[in-house]
């Protein structure tokens, strides 16, 4: 039977409920998302790192867990804050529960609150401290809880991507992901909390991925004699990320293109000289609307951010690193004209602050995976040249 819990806000407010997953105390940052499938992929997301999850969709775990639909080899929430739990799950790719997963994984739940009344809460208030408390612990004093909760680290200044970073570098080979032909591609990708779709796609296309842990250097990145960089998501604060920031610096003034996604956004608008800012409560789900401008097309997206790049709407502009020349935002939110993507005019880098990898959905922006081959392509051919026009001379 569960056993009686509580979450407990960093404001002070408090909602009651019952056990979900393991017992004990789970704090982090309380923020919700919006997506209404997906909750396995959510879970093991590293860019939930030290975040309690609270789910806007009301029924969860209906379809079990697989091991197929993981996107790391864990979860890497800090907690879990639902509204009806399914009470056994109804589907045939299902091999466990939710319930049990989350309890094997040592990761601590809530069931049975008004989540709406939470994500119009955080919302209003922004997302903030808060700490969920099961059993025994939730038998202790109120303003007990409410201290832990307070005494916690805040997300800004936090540095996680070397926590949920791969420890020692591997490669995705093409074949390995269904590509018959020869490999088009060798490109370095940096984790910083990659999910697993994302090699997927790129080998799906003909690109061998050599993925670096996040304390790689740009020695050891250029040593592979890449034909393009990738900087993947990841939690944590993008102002504490020099090192990553350095090191998409140098692979900039080198010429060699540049995609990133999420925290790949951040950092490439750190290495232009852009600043970050903390969102109030984030986008997080797969139904945010963003605008490629561009092409005028509006984008439903996968996210997962509570930080932003601060840079000018308006453009081009210099970026304030003036060697890598002009940049533009290449795509806004619908919702808040936050800045979803940069696009380099002087140097072959752009990036996108969403997921187009996107497991569980939507598909929407797949093609970016080919925009960054057509740009290896273009400097591939232009090095070609160059090395022609040399030997000629």
């Amino acid at each position: 039977m569960p056993a009686q819990a509580l979450l407990v806000l960093e404001d002070g407010r408090t909602f009651r409920g019952s056990s979900y997953g393991a017992q004990g105390t789970a704090l982090g940052e309380a923020v919700f998302t919006t997506g209404m499938t997906g909750y396995q992929e959510t879970l093991t997301d590293p860019s939930y790192a030290r975040q309690l999850i609270v789910q806007t969709a009301p029924h969860i775990g209906n379809t079990g867990v697989n091991k197929a639909d993981n996107e790391s080899a864990r979860i890497w929430a800090a907690g879990y804050i639902v509204r009806d739990a399914a009470r056994r799950p109804s589907n045939w790719r299902s091999e466990g529960t939710l319930d049990d997963e989350l309890s094997s994984q040592g990761v601590v739940g809530i069931q049975g609150l008004d989540t709406r009344a939470i994500t119009r809460h955080l919302r209003e208030r922004g997302s903030m401290k808060a700490g969920i408390f099961s059993g025994a612990d939730a038998a202790r004093p109120e303003a007990e809880l409410l201290a832990d909760v307070v005494a916690q680290p805040a997300m800004a200044g936090l540095r996680l991507a070397e926590e949920v970073s791969c420890k020692e570098a591997y490669v995705v080979e093409p074949a390995e992901h269904g590509w018959t032909g020869e490999t088009l591609f060798n490109i370095v990708a940096l984790d910083l909390g990659m999910k697993a779709m994302t090699p997927a796609r790129f080998a799906e296309r003909g690109v061998r991925l050599h993925v670096l842990p996040a304390t790689a250097t740009f020695e050891e990145a250029q040593a592979l004699n890449p034909d393009g960089v990738f900087i993947s998501n990841g939690p944590g604060d993008p102002a504490t990320a020099d090192r990553q920031v350095g090191f998409v610096r140098s692979f900039l003034e080198a010429g060699v293109p540049y995609f990133g996604i999420c925290f790949g956004n951040q950092i490439l608008g750190r290495a232009l000289g852009f600043g970050t800012y903390k969102l109030r409560y984030g986008h997080r789900g797969m139904n945010q609307p963003v605008l490629d401008r561009s092409t005028g097309k509006v984008e439903i997206t996968s996210q997962n951010h509570g930080f932003a790049v601060d840079a000018p709407l308006d453009g081009p502009t210099q970026a304030p690193e003036d060697r890598f020349g002009r940049v533009k935002v290449s795509h806004i939110s619908l919702n808040d004209q936050v800045v979803e993507g940069l696009s380099c005019m002087d140097v072959p880098a752009f990036s996108v602050q969403y997921h187009p990898e996107a497991a569980a959905g939507p598909h929407d922006a797949a093609y970016l995976f080919d925009r960054f081959i057509n740009l290896m392509t273009e400097y591939k051919t232009a090095q070609s040249q160059t090395t022609q026009s040399q030997e000629n001379k």
